[in-house]
């Protein structure tokens, strides 16, 4: 902006140059591009931080006209750091290194008045040979129950906002989403073999993956659980503009609440990392586990209020060869024995009362689709059970189906049939059982819902073969009565989860989690109510 106090050929001359470095024909004909760089370099005050005297307004004040060849702040997003009352981490990519990557932070009444300096961590993508530039500012001493407002910035680049609320301390109202497998809603290049490109969707592309998240925001949760399958970029033509495209689409809602990702099969891509997962890990900044940084973010807890999430990495258990490369039993039991040390936490534990899974792979389905997974019924299911997980929300499978509240498996059953403990479907004691639900329909162009088994049936991956001409091992499946089934859509094939929690009034009183799944409709995009219906269980602090 220009200065009350400058002169009219000042503000003349100011106007001048900020229009010759907009105006794209005759300068860069004038000169190479790299000519417009060094006057960033040399910018060593950082005009954006605010200097002295007249120029010392906003800290986010852009003091000298922008040039070209500074990276833009690309895919804010948010995430929760261990504590997310009180740490929150914003994370962005630019296209290329950049000097001084930072969060101005403050209060929507007080303005910016806080600078977090950022983490910058760099993958080489293994298909495309590129270098990916992130950034995470983690913010920390925040208060709880508070909205901050953040920008993202470094040297000569133009900052990025949003903002955020922080989740509160104690028992508290509050609501969260979950969908899994969105891919993106935009396409890339593909050579046509001709010496030239075409484009093609990237992954499995449909519009769907940008109306659910207008659906997100239209419920406005404090948090939202990615169960897997984020983008498809091991099955894109060009992985990183597909994930480009996939915080493109998402940042409009990832900038205002954390969006806390489980990381699929998809997320699995071909010579990223000693086992795969490399462009997640860097792309995203998750809550610590313990581990090595091999497994950094693969799994990671966090506690909102009276809910304990866990997220989880079904590879590791699963059987399904279904990612690049065939990882399963990459952690070596390291996963099994931190989840059953973290479940035995929570429940220990007399302030939470929910105990909530978030995972990729399935333990229910029955889809004519990849089917259920006994490996994680084997691994998961026995934890599950005697640490009384309420609520297991996955994808995997593209379509809506939630089970019965399930605890222990059908005697003698070969597959590990879950067993049901109770067959209504509007009110569901969890103490009793674990629900399942299956919420696979983020946004692909690949729907199961039309799969469906006549109830009672459904099909189970016991194991894996001989790696087939596709280059994955060949399932080994067996059917299955399958007297868990609860509740299924067949008419729709994409939708997300709300979550209310209720925490109740008294210690020891009855606290619920009321439920509704919301339909995205073709093609307009419309959110519809599918269905409501509520999980109720006593409080963890009686007597």
């Amino acid at each position: 902006m220009d200065h009350p106090s400058d002169s009219p050929e000042q503000q003349s001359d100011k106007t001048l140059s900020r229009r010759s470095a907009l105006v794209g024909g005759a300068a860069l004909a004038a000169a190479p591009l790299i000519a417009a760089t060094p006057a960033l370099a040399d910018d060593q005050s950082g005009g954006d931080r605010g200097g002295s005297g007249a120029d010392q307004g906003s800290p986010l004040l852009l003091t000298r006209p922008e040039s070209l060849g500074a990276p833009a702040v690309e895919g804010l997003h948010l995430t929760f750091g261990a504590d997310p009352a009180r740490e929150m981490t914003a994370s962005w990519t630019t296209d290329g290194p950049v000097r001084r990557p930072r969060v101005q932070l403050g209060t929507l009444e007080g303005g910016f008045g806080r600078t977090v300096e950022a983490d910058t961590r760099t993958y080489t993508d293994g298909a495309s040979g590129r270098t990916v530039h992130t950034h995470h500012a983690r913010m920390l001493d925040l208060c709880p129950g508070t909205y901050y407002t953040y920008a993202a910035l470094h040297d000569g680049g133009r900052p990025d906002a949003g903002t955020f609320r922080t989740a509160e301390r104690g028992r508290h109202p509050f609501t969260f989403t979950s969908f899994g497998d969105q891919a993106v809603p935009s396409t890339t290049w593909q050579p046509d073999g001709k010496g030239g490109y075409t484009s093609v969707p990237s992954g499995i592309a449909s519009p769907a993956a940008a109306d659910i998240v207008a659906g997100i925001e239209q419920v406005d949760p404090l948090f939202h659980l990615l169960n897997g399958d984020l983008c498809y970029a091991n099955i894109s033509p060009d992985r990183l503009r597909t994930w480009q495209g996939f915080f493109a689409n998402n940042t409009r809602s990832a900038r205002f609440r954390p969006w806390m990702p489980a990381a699929g099969n998809h997320e699995n891509e071909k010579a990223n990392g000693p086992i795969g997962f490399s462009a997640f890990q860097t792309r995203f900044d998750l809550p610590g586990n313990g581990g090595d940084a091999e497994t950094q973010g693969l799994w990671y807890s966090f506690t909102v209020g009276s809910v304990h999430v866990v997220v989880l990495q079904n590879d590791d258990v699963a059987y399904q060869d279904a990612g690049d490369s065939y990882v399963h039993g990459y952690s070596g039991g390291a996963q099994a024995a931190w989840l059953e040390r973290d479940l035995a936490a929570a429940r220990s534990d007399r302030s939470i009362d929910w105990v909530v899974v978030c995972m990729h792979q399935v333990m229910v389905s029955s889809s004519d689709a990849n089917g259920a997974d006994r490996g994680l019924r084997e691994q998961w299911g026995p934890l599950f059970d005697r640490y009384q997980v309420d609520l297991v929300v996955c994808g995997h499978e593209h379509d809506y189906e939630r089970s019965l509240p399930v605890r222990g498996t059908v005697s003698g059953s070969e597959t590990l049939t879950p067993n049901p403990v109770a067959t209504a479907t509007d009110v569901i004691d969890t103490a009793r059982g674990t629900v399942h639900m299956v919420l696979g329909g983020g946004g692909t162009s690949s729907p199961t819902n039309a799969k469906f088994f006549a109830p009672g049936k459904a099909k189970v991956i016991t194991g894996v073969g001989a790696v087939g001409g596709n280059g994955k091992r060949t399932p080994v499946y067996v059917f299955e009565d399958a007297p868990w089934v609860g509740v299924r859509d067949l008419k729709s094939a994409y939708g997300f989860a709300a979550f209310t929690v209720d925490p109740g009034h008294e210690p020891g009183g009855t606290t619920s989690m009321h439920v509704t799944y919301y339909n995205v409709a073709q093609p307009d995009g419309r959110i519809s109510a599918l269905e409501n219906f509520v999980l109720q269980r006593r409080r963890s602090d009686h007597h």
